[in-house]
């Protein structure tokens, strides 16, 4: 089962401050619901885990991420992930492009596509949820990514000196009540496309 998302969301800081913090693979997967680096192997390569709520099952993933390309000019990266949950019974992968566009002189634009492929378990009983799922789980990391620019631009000094270091962790629980929404929905829209047929 593969989900693909491709979504925009606007940043409250100039392109070059997102850009860096975009680039600090640590800061930017704090950022991210659930997920940690654990280890890293070397400028291109990390380990790490993800947490992870499907319905009635919370599932732990452990994997590797591998920075596949970044290139300053165009302020764009590009991430493949992949991983198996704890009890080996479902795996995923990820493959995420994203990139900064500037707005002005103190906002811009996370523009960001991805492709998550899921398979095991997960894959079937996560298959009617997977969409809200994602879609919650992208606007949380895009309000933690915003929070922590907004942290790193009141404090200019403690964030220079604390560039290099792991974030302190962001918000990373799902919103329990915005996702139960975004599944009513889908299922309403659902019903009323099928009334339509």
């Amino acid at each position: 089962m593969k989900v693909s998302l491709e979504r925009v969301f606007p940043m409250p800081a100039s392109a070059e401050r997102a850009w860096e913090l975009l680039q600090n693979i640590e800061r930017f997967a704090a950022c991210m619901p659930g997920a940690r680096i654990t280890e890293r192997v070397d400028e291109r390569h990390y380990k790490g885990a993800v947490a992870v709520r499907f319905g009635p099952a919370s599932l732990s993933f452990r994997g590797e991420v591998e920075l596949t390309a970044i290139e300053p000019a165009s302020r764009t990266l590009r991430l493949l992930g992949k991983g198996t949950d704890t009890s080996g019974g479902s795996g995923a992968s990820l493959d995420l492009a994203a990139h900064i566009d500037p707005v002005d002189a103190s906002s811009c634009n996370l523009a960001g596509r991805s492709e998550v492929s899921l398979s095991g378990k997960v894959a079937t009983f996560g298959a009617r949820m997977a969409d809200a799922v994602a879609e919650q789980v992208l606007r949380q990391f895009a309000a933690n990514f915003a929070a922590e620019l907004q942290a790193q631009a009141s404090t200019p000094a403690a964030a220079a000196a604390t560039a290099a270091a792991p974030a302190p962790r962001p918000e990373t629980s799902l919103n329990a009540l915005a996702l139960l929404w975004a599944i009513v929905r889908g299922w309403l829209r659902g019903l009323r496309l099928r009334r339509h047929d």
